[in-house]
């Protein structure tokens, strides 16, 4: 049984409001680049440290661990939200919008983390209903590989833990709304570089050269097939290529040219073939044209796979805390996630909670330079996160 009915919970909620909104706010303003995040750590381990009552650890450079142990003998759930920020230039009128040029949180990462201090000033002041442990994981570096998840793994983090949750907010959504969906939530994001090498020479004497501009973009436009044609349409795949580098002059072919991208997947035996499939392309492409070219793939982070015995936990205490029209089975995304590390450690949930800001139309999505969120989604948050420690501790 949860300790404290939801409509208690509401109402400590409603008191740390403010405190999260402030604290969501200096975040936004102060945004820090993945494995950089020294200023907004030391933040976050001075917040914590004012509450009291919290067993507080650095397992990395820039990430922080607070244990809230209970009176009485339990299990250990973990709760995780990532801190680091994106290499964007913010375009919005925002008074705290970013003081630091070029780095801009642009993904929702200052709420996930002001959400759980939220939490974690909640909690510690019912530290004496908690049954067990309430572990909170501020995590640096989700957007660049390998991650920090990983890295907070092997630092022991997860020692000892027998679930664990986080929770993403959502810009496309409304705000109010909670997705929940059990099995695979979010895709396999892989990385590729590929080089195609040329001979070059004047533009005006193409035939006396190799073209690599030319043979980069029929290879380009081949990798396409990888998903349009080697793969079953019922398997979900995405091949994008994001950039190319080649030339230096207009009359000046280049020798090379660079380009790399993305390959997200579900499928792990599909995943293990896009590779051969691509260079299978690249190789033939090539050799078609004189070229040569040299090929690296790199494997990012697995797919984000929600527990079902969990997510039914966590879908069912979010309908009793916020009614059954606010919670939805949104669908599964090719976004990928380094939740996924925890969830290898420990069964679990990652959840979305609605923030759409202002009206539908002018909603923006993740990692754009007008990213924003609605504030009145961070109490949502830290109300879910509160309900289920309870919950999930008890079960």
């Amino acid at each position: 049984m949860i300790t404290l009915s939801p409509q208690s919970i509401s109402e400590l909620v409603a008191g740390v409001k403010e405190d999260v909104i402030k604290w969501r706010r200096y975040l936004h303003e102060h945004p820090e680049l993945s494995f950089q995040e020294e200023n907004t750590s030391q933040y976050v381990y001075d917040v914590l440290q004012s509450f009291g009552g919290l067993e507080l650890s650095r397992p990395t450079k820039t990430s922080v661990v607070a244990r809230l142990i209970g009176p009485n003998p339990g299990k250990v759930l973990a709760i995780r939200a990532d801190m680091d920020a994106l290499p964007i230039t913010e375009d919005t009128d925002f008074a705290f919008k970013s003081a630091n040029p070029g780095v801009m949180h642009a993904c929702g990462h200052d709420g996930h983390t002001a959400m759980l201090l939220g939490t974690a000033k909640i909690l510690t002041g019912l530290r004496e209903q908690i049954r067990g442990e309430v572990r909170f994981l501020f995590q640096h570096a989700e957007e660049l590989f390998p991650g920090g998840a990983s890295q907070m793994v092997a630092a022991g983090v997860m020692e000892g833990v027998h679930q664990v949750i986080g929770i993403h907010l959502k810009s496309m959504l409304e705000v109010g709304k909670v997705s929940v969906l059990a099995g695979p939530i979010n895709a396999a994001p892989d990385t590729f570089h590929v080089t195609i090498i040329g001979s070059g020479g004047h533009a005006a004497y193409p035939h006396t050269t190799v073209d690599s501009v030319l043979i980069a973009a029929e290879t380009i436009t081949n990798l396409q097939h990888v998903v349009s044609r080697n793969t079953d349409p019922l398997d979900r795949l995405v091949l994008s290529v994001t950039q190319i580098v080649g030339g230096t002059a207009d009359n000046v072919i280049p020798g090379s040219v660079e380009f790399g991208g993305t390959v997200r997947s579900y499928n792990a035996e599909l995943r293990d073939k896009v590779p051969g499939l691509m260079e299978r392309i690249i190789k033939g492409v090539t050799a078609a044209h004189g070229a040569t070219y040299q090929f690296e793939y790199t494997r990012g982070y697995d797919p984000v796979v929600n527990d079902a015995t969990v997510t039914q936990i966590v879908e069912a205490t979010l309908k009793e805390v916020f009614g059954e029209e606010r919670v939805v089975n949104g669908p599964p995304t090719m976004g990928g996630e380094d939740f996924s590390a925890f969830q290898k450690a420990a069964p679990g949930t990652f959840f979305q909670v609605g923030a759409g800001y202002g009206p539908k139309e002018s909603w923006y999505p993740h990692h754009h330079p007008k990213f924003a969120i609605d504030e009145d989604a961070l109490p949502v948050g830290v109300e879910s996160f509160v309900n289920l420690a309870f919950r999930l501790l008890e079960e």
